[in-house]
């Protein structure tokens, strides 16, 4: 793909935020070898959640769709602070999508999808992860979403601790 990770969001109209701090006892980004685990990061922008409540009640499908490119943004952010830069990121392994739901509600493909397609947008094929989308009662801070995943760096690249 042309152009660095970077580019390809900027060339999405889009850049990557403040790292969102932890909002418990826990580390935005772990390594293990070549592998990068993201702590779950809600659909903090500029300090404030993007949306509240559970989809299918408070929230609409759009607004969720919304809330899990946030999330998604908020990862590539923690994960290029940790790392310096996106470049030695291979591919996104996995993506685990939890939305916070009314009972019944059945769109949740559809809200991970936003999150998946900005990972692709950003890492070409290697940004299709295998993925999860739960629906859940609660998540922190009333959140309408929460997202985490798995990354791979290039062999040749182990993760920083």
């Amino acid at each position: 793909m042309p152009g660095s990770p970077e580019q390809r969001l900027a060339d999405a109209g889009l850049a990557l935020p403040r790292v969102v701090a932890p909002v418990g006892v826990y580390v935005p980004v772990v390594g293990s070898g070549d592998l990068l685990f993201s702590s779950g990061q809600v659909a903090l922008a500029d300090g404030q959640l993007v949306a509240v409540g559970k989809l299918g009640e408070q929230v609409t499908t759009e607004q969720g769709y919304a809330c899990a490119r946030q999330c998604a943004l908020n990862i590539l952010a923690a994960i290029s602070a940790h790392l310096g830069g996106l470049e030695t990121v291979q591919r996104v392994v996995m993506l685990t999508v939890f939305v916070a739901a009314s009972a019944g509600f059945t769109e949740l493909p559809q809200v991970a999808d936003s999150a998946s397609e900005l990972f692709e947008t950003v890492f070409g094929d290697g940004g299709r992860p295998a993925r999860s989308a739960v629906g859940v009662t609660s998540l922190p801070l009333d959140a309408a979403g929460e997202i985490g995943t798995v990354v791979q760096l290039h062999h040749r690249d182990l993760c920083p601790s």
